[in-house]
């Protein structure tokens, strides 16, 4: 089993929902036998969208600030910096433009919680993706995210599970349309071990955690779709929980995975300048 090394989906106390500053998962990073870490919390939007579980825009400098000064009090732990975005096409040039490049950010990870409905609501992707038009939304909005070239990796591809009452032909074309646009672009998708630590969803078919899906895992491995790990922690102490549990899927799988210290490398900050 290979070692987990290092996590690139982390929050703070800024999106309302997680506990903890960026110096404490740093120090828990260390104590859980990590090399790196990458912070990525949730990112403000232009329009303040959904600011209830998210960052305001006042804090982007103080969560840059907070990561820069974090950076120097564990040196055994190399920090990067960036940001779970939701993958809506009007914010891109804010994502690109204002994110990108400030004060040492480096990534942007995809994380959709919310699609666009043609009646011009948002479902929530955990429970309200009741329809196969709705599904078929969700696969459209992850492909195009995907082909953007602007994320690192797609978050939890599979939460849309919890809309669903069971595997059926409508999830299944939805995960193969997924993971085939991600093994041809070769973005990773993630193994999420937060759903491990969420209350199990009741659905019609049983008891089963709310991700990751194992038969979404199945069709990415028939794809050749990569993966990567990520605890998706909101707290230090999950800095690195259910590492080996996600692996067990991916021999089970027998899943191609893409390490943390292996995607980051080539990503380095875009220099200040670039900030607009």
């Amino acid at each position: 089993m290979a070692r987990f090394r290092g996590n690139l989906h982390t929050h703070t106390w800024r999106c309302k929902h997680a506990a903890g500053e960026v110096v404490d998962y740093l120090h828990a990073a260390q104590a859980a036998g990590l090399d790196l870490l990458g912070m990525s919390d949730h990112t403000p939007t232009p329009d303040g969208r959904w600011n209830s579980v998210r960052m305001d825009a006042e804090q982007l400098d103080d969560y840059c600030a907070a990561c820069q000064a974090a950076r120097d009090t564990v040196p055994g732990v190399r920090l990067h910096v960036g940001f779970e975005c939701e993958p809506v096409e009007a914010f891109e040039p804010y994502y690109r433009e204002e994110l990108l490049g400030r004060d040492g950010v480096a990534y942007l990870i995809c994380g959709t919680h919310w699609v666009d409905a043609p009646d011009g609501s948002w479902p929530v992707i955990f429970r309200e993706l009741d329809t196969p038009a709705l599904l078929r939304r969700y696969a459209e909005t992850l492909c195009r995210a995907i082909e953007s070239g602007l994320y690192l990796f797609i978050a939890h591809p599979d939460a849309f599970g919890g809309s669903c009452e069971r595997w059926d032909a409508d999830s299944e074309a939805v995960a193969r349309e997924i993971c085939f646009t991600a093994a041809r672009a070769g973005v990773p998708l993630e193994l999420n071990s937060y759903g491990l630590r969420k209350p199990p969803l009741e659905t019609a078919s049983g008891s089963r955690p709310a991700y990751p899906w194992p038969p979404f895992w199945a069709v990415a491995a028939q794809c050749g779709a990569r993966v990567i790990r990520s605890s998706d922690a909101h707290r230090p102490a999950d800095v690195a929980a259910g590492a080996d549990a996600l692996a067990a899927l991916i021999a089970e799988y027998d899943l191609e995975e893409v390490a943390a210290e292996d995607l980051i490398a080539g990503v380095g900050p875009t220099p200040h300048a670039a900030r607009r």
